[in-house]
């Protein structure tokens, strides 16, 4: 097991100099809740995620909490531009989507002797296949697509916004609607990352797995509520570095609304991580704005 104390703090710094977020790899997890897994209708759309995570302590490989006062925050817009077609492969529409993600981080781990901050343009994803299926009172999703290695990333500088290595990620998820009106919901929306070397360090994190899901009532005036989680897992260990497997968990609420008359619709949610292992542990607060073209 490794530790997260000064005396390891090469290791220590190797295994949080990757995105605060995520357990270990490039995908944020807490941003998809409700609906997470139903893809809309032809048509292109704008989804902008306003994440801000506030990081309360660190984990080591067992879950115990690092000594000294470690903390931080991490601030992120991620833009999604969302394009779906009538076009039909295997019964799916097909379509395709890129994400442009801004980000903010400063930590403070003061019992590791480490501060340090960072913002800019984050790593790209652009994903070219996109196919999502629609029942009555099912949908479901699949999607594999692309983290380009594009922003900044400096080994001793464990805010850096870029990772310092490529991902590539497959996305399956469903919904199941209990009655016709989708009134009652129930979604589950995974994502699997295989990640490249890091030219910089020569290591190579190790494969991830993570899903988002939710439970969720729409009420008669159309506001929807209901309780959202995320449960992410690091299933190798890195290649070329002594690390343990990350892991990330959390529950929480979330509420939204959709005025269909302007195209327009708005979610909240806040989730409490509560039983993280070797790295970062804390809340996070997201804010989505939907827009249809």
């Amino acid at each position: 097991m490794i530790k997260l104390y000064p005396t390891t703090l090469t290791v220590a710094l190797t295994a949080i100099a990757l995105p605060a977020f995520s357990a270990n790899g490039h995908y944020v997890p807490g941003v998809e809740g409700i609906g997470g897994a139903a893809v809309p209708p032809p048509g292109i759309y704008y989804r902008g995620y306003f994440v801000h995570y506030d990081i309360e302590n660190l984990r080591d490989g067992g879950g115990s909490k690092a000594p000294g006062n470690n903390t931080g925050e991490v601030t992120a817009l991620a833009n999604r531009f969302i394009w779906i077609t009538d076009k039909k492969i295997f019964g799916a529409n097909y379509g395709a989507e890129l994400i442009l993600p801004l980000q903010d981080t400063s930590l403070k781990f003061e019992g590791l002797g480490v501060k340090d901050s960072d913002s800019g343009l984050g790593d790209i994803y652009f994903a070219p296949v996109l196919l999502a299926w629609h029942g009555q009172q099912w949908d479901a999703v699949f999607e594999g697509g692309y983290w380009f290695d594009t922003a900044d990333y400096e080994p001793a500088e464990p805010a850096s916004v870029g990772k310092g290595f490529n991902t590539t990620m497959f996305t399956l998820g469903g919904s199941w609607h209990f009655d016709v009106d989708k009134r009652w919901s129930i979604s589950a929306l995974s994502r699997y990352e295989i990640k490249t070397r890091q030219d910089e360090t020569l290591v190579t994190p190790g494969d991830s797995w993570l899903v988002e899901w939710s439970l969720s009532h729409r009420l008669a005036n159309g506001v929807e509520v209901g309780l959202v989680g995320y449960d992410a897992w690091q299933l190798e260990r890195d290649q070329g570095r002594a690390s343990d497997k990350a892991e990330k968990h959390a529950a929480g609420i979330e509420t939204g609304y959709f005025w269909p008359q302007i195209g327009l619709g708005l979610n909240g949610a806040y989730y409490n991580e509560y039983n993280n292992e070797a790295g970062a542990e804390g809340d996070l607060y997201r804010i989505t704005l939907t827009k249809v073209f």
